[in-house]
C-alpha cells in the first residue's frame, strides 16, 4: 500500500506547478483522494479532496480549502490510480510540503473505521 507524490519545487509567485500522487497496493477507485499541507510552524490542512465517484450519483464531487478557490484544481484517473493538483497563480504562502492522502470507511472487526493511506510529501516552495 502506497502513495508516491511527485512535481514539487521552486517556482515564482504567479507561477504554476502540477503535483501527481501515484498510488499501489489497494483498490483506488474506492478510496476518496486528498492533498494537504503543511508549511512550517503550521499545523497540516487539508488543501483539496475528490470523491471516488462511485458512491455519487452524481459522479465525482470536489472540495476545496477557501485559500485555494480558483486557483487550484484537484483530478484523478481511476485507470492510471493517479490523483493530480494543479497549483496555478501560486503565493508564497502556499509555501508548504504537499502530502496525498487516500481515505475510505471501512468495517473492521465489526467496528466502523475510516482507513487511511499518506505519501511522503513533496516540497512546494514559492519564491522571487
Amino acid at each position: 500500500v502506497q502513495l508516491v507524490e511527485s512535481g514539487g519545487g521552486l517556482v515564482q509567485p504567479g507561477g504554476s506547478l502540477r503535483l501527481s500522487c501515484a498510488a499501489s497496493g489497494f483498490t483506488f477507485s474506492n478510496y476518496v483522494m486528498s492533498w494537504y499541507r503543511q508549511a512550517p510552524g503550521k499545523e497540516r490542512e487539508l488543501v483539496a479532496a475528490i470523491t471516488s465517484g462511485s458512491e455519487i450519483s452524481a459522479g465525482e464531487m470536489t472540495n476545496y480549502a477557501d485559500s485555494v478557490k480558483g486557483r487550484f484544481s484537484i483530478s484523478r484517473d481511476n485507470a492510471e490510480n493517479t490523483a493530480d493538483l494543479q497549483m496555478n497563480s501560486l503565493k508564497p504562502e502556499d509555501t508548504a510540503v504537499y502530502y496525498c492522502n487516500a481515505g475510505v470507511g471501512a468495517v473492521v472487526g465489526g467496528s466502523p473505521r475510516y482507513l487511511e493511506v499518506w505519501g511522503q510529501g513533496t516540497l512546494v516552495t514559492v519564491s522571487s
